[in-house]
């Protein structure tokens, strides 16, 4: 499956959650699927198979992955001592992608993947360009030194003062930087990662 490119707004209405990083998001005054019949077009049932496949859908839409390193994270995951749904959502937290993202450096994930394969990212001073990067805890993720100068990054001090980032992350916004202090964690993700190693478990 490729990576979606299309109208992305469609699919928070279609999944009836908010799952793009826009403010504009169009759930936010239309909370019905598209389509002429509007509000008063009930939602089909859904059988647990189908509920336990599209909460792997709205997770692979949030973090912009594909079919095949989604995979390989479950199975990655699953052969981990703990609890697998945990370390599930800890590799996607750790993606380098989205630590910018999380970090305030970018206003999406889709933006934070793009500064990562342009090399406007480095980590602890070394310039990565792979956005599935897995960070590590005491690591520091920054804007590169000329990608500071760039007009992508005008005004980001004062953008990063006002950011609320997670308890993992210390964002630094004289450096431009966030500091991984503890393992990547969700304490209210808007998916069910359990369905997620069920469906993969079938």
């Amino acid at each position: 499956m490729a990576r979606q490119i299309g109208p992305k707004h469609k699919l928070c209405r279609k999944y009836g959650e908010k799952l793009c990083d826009s403010p504009k998001c169009p759930l936010t005054k239309r909370a019905y699927p598209a389509g002429q019949h509007g509000p008063s077009k009930k939602r089909p049932k859904v059988s647990g198979y189908g509920k336990q496949l599209l909460e792997k859908q709205k997770v692979k839409r949030i973090y912009g992955i594909l079919e095949r390193q989604f995979s390989n994270y479950v199975t990655e995951a699953s052969k981990k001592v703990g609890d697998t749904s945990k370390i599930l959502l800890n590799y996607l937290e750790s993606r380098l992608d989205n630590t910018v993202y999380r970090a305030g450096l970018a206003f999406s994930r889709a933006a934070a993947r793009q500064m990562v394969n342009h090399g406007h990212i480095v980590v602890d001073g070394e310039k990565v360009d792979i956005p599935s990067y897995r960070v590590k805890v005491g690591q520091v993720v920054a804007a590169s030194p000329i990608a500071k100068n760039k007009k992508l990054f005008e005004g980001i001090s004062e953008k990063l003062q006002k950011v609320e980032a997670p308890s993992w992350l210390g964002v630094d916004s004289k450096t431009v930087s966030a500091k991984v202090l503890n393992a990547p964690t969700v304490e209210n993700p808007n998916f069910n990662p359990k369905a997620i190693i069920e469906f993969y478990s079938r």
